[in-house]
C-alpha cells in the first residue's frame, strides 16, 4: 500500500509527464503547416466516402459506404456509376474500400456482403470473390487482387484471376492476449505504389504503423509513428485494448480507437502520406519525416480524412461526414 510520500511522488511524476506531453504537443503544433481547402468537389457527395481513385481516362471513381461507386469526369460532372443494374447479385451492401487496375476495372471490398466485387469500367459486374469481412483491396495486375479482411489468419490474402487463393502473407502484431481481439486489433487498409508494392496500414495499433510488402509477401520496410505528441493517444489505445480483454469488454465486438486513417503513396517520388485525425503526415520512402499539415475545409473546419488521392497539383481529401475537398499541394521538402 502506498504511503503519503509515495502517493505525492506518483502525483508529481504524473504531473511532470503531463507537462512534458503538453510541451511536446505545443511544440508540434508550432511545426505544423496548414492546408486550407480551395473548393469542395463533387457537391452531390455529402457523406460516407471511403475511397477515391482516378482512372487512365481521367475519370474520378469514388466509393461510398451505401450508394456504391460514383464516377465523375475531369470537370467533376457525373459520368456513371457501379453497379449499373440494381440486382441483388451486383449490389454493394457496405463499400469499405476500392481499387482500380490499369484497364479501369473496379474492385470493391464489400464488408457487409462478404465479397470483393469486380466491375468493368462501364459499371457492369464481372465477377465476385467470396471472403469473410473484407476491409480493403488492392489490384496487383495480372488478374491478381490483394485483400485484407476481418478473419483471415494472415494480414493479406491474394486471389488469382479465377478467384482462388494463391498465397497469404503478413504476420499480425501481438498486441492482445485473446486471439479474436488480437486479430481485430490488426485490421488494416491496403494501398500500392507505382512499382506495385503493397502498403498495409494498421488501423488500430496504438502506434500508427505502415508495413511495406512486395507482391509476393516479402517485407522490406516498416514505418512506426512514435513521436512524443502521440504518446497520450497511444497510451489510451493500449488501455482500451486491455479493457477489451476483460469482463468489461464491449458488447457486439471490440470498440477500439482508430489510430491511422487512409495512407497514400505519391506515384511521382514515393513519398508516403498518412492521415491521422485532422492531420496529414508526409514521409520519404525511407521513413524520414518531411512535414506535418493540419487540414481544413474552405470555411476552416477541421477535416478528418476518410480517403485521399495524391495528384500533381493538389491533394483530394474526403471526409466521411463533410464531403470531398481540393487541398493545395505543399512544395516538396529538401531531402
Amino acid at each position: 500500500m502506498h504511503g503519503p510520500t509515495s502517493v505525492r511522488a506518483i502525483l508529481r511524476a504524473a504531473a511532470a509527464a503531463a507537462a512534458i506531453l503538453a510541451a511536446a504537443l505545443a511544440a508540434r503544433a508550432d511545426l505544423d503547416s496548414e492546408l486550407i481547402a480551395r473548393a469542395r468537389l463533387f457537391p452531390s457527395l455529402t457523406s460516407g466516402v471511403t475511397a477515391i481513385h482516378r482512372d487512365n481516362s481521367g475519370r474520378y471513381v469514388v466509393l461510398t459506404e451505401r450508394a456504391g461507386v460514383l464516377m465523375f469526369n475531369a470537370k467533376g460532372e457525373p459520368a456513371g456509376h457501379a453497379p449499373v443494374d440494381s440486382s441483388p447479385a451486383s449490389s454493394i451492401a457496405f463499400g469499405a474500400d476500392m481499387d482500380l487496375d490499369d484497364q479501369g476495372n473496379i474492385y470493391v471490398a464489400d464488408r457487409a456482403g462478404n465479397t470483393v466485387q469486380m466491375y468493368a469500367p462501364n459499371g457492369n459486374l464481372d465477377h465476385s470473390i467470396h471472403i469473410a469481412g473484407p476491409t480493403s483491396v488492392a489490384s496487383l495486375g495480372g488478374g491478381e487482387v490483394a485483400v485484407a479482411s476481418l478473419r483471415s489468419p494472415k494480414l493479406v490474402t491474394v486471389f488469382g484471376a479465377e478467384g482462388h487463393v494463391v498465397r497469404e502473407f503478413g504476420e499480425p502484431e501481438k498486441i492482445a492476449g485473446r486471439d479474436e481481439l488480437n486479430r481485430y486489433a490488426n485490421i488494416g487498409r491496403l494501398c500500392r505504389d507505382s512499382s506495385g508494392r503493397l502498403y498495409y496500414s494498421f488501423t488500430y495499433l496504438p502506434e500508427p504503423t505502415v508495413r511495406r510488402y512486395d507482391r509476393y509477401g516479402y517485407s522490406d520496410f516498416q514505418l512506426v509513428v512514435s513521436t512524443a505528441d502521440y504518446v497520450g493517444a497511444s497510451m489510451s489505445a493500449r488501455k482500451t485494448i486491455a479493457r477489451e480483454e476483460g469482463p468489461q469488454r464491449s458488447k457486439g465486438g471490440p470498440d477500439l480507437h482508430v489510430m491511422l486513417g487512409p495512407v497514400a503513396v505519391d506515384p511521382a517520388n514515393g513519398d508516403i502520406w498518412l492521415a491521422i485525425g485532422g492531420r496529414l503526415l508526409r514521409y520519404r520512402a525511407d521513413g524520414a519525416e518531411l512535414g506535418s499539415f493540419l487540414i481544413y475545409t474552405p470555411d476552416e473546419s477541421r477535416l478528418v480524412a476518410s480517403a485521399m488521392l495524391l495528384e500533381s497539383g493538389r491533394i483530394v481529401v474526403a471526409s466521411s461526414a463533410l464531403g470531398v475537398f481540393d487541398l493545395p499541394r505543399p512544395a516538396s521538402s529538401a531531402p
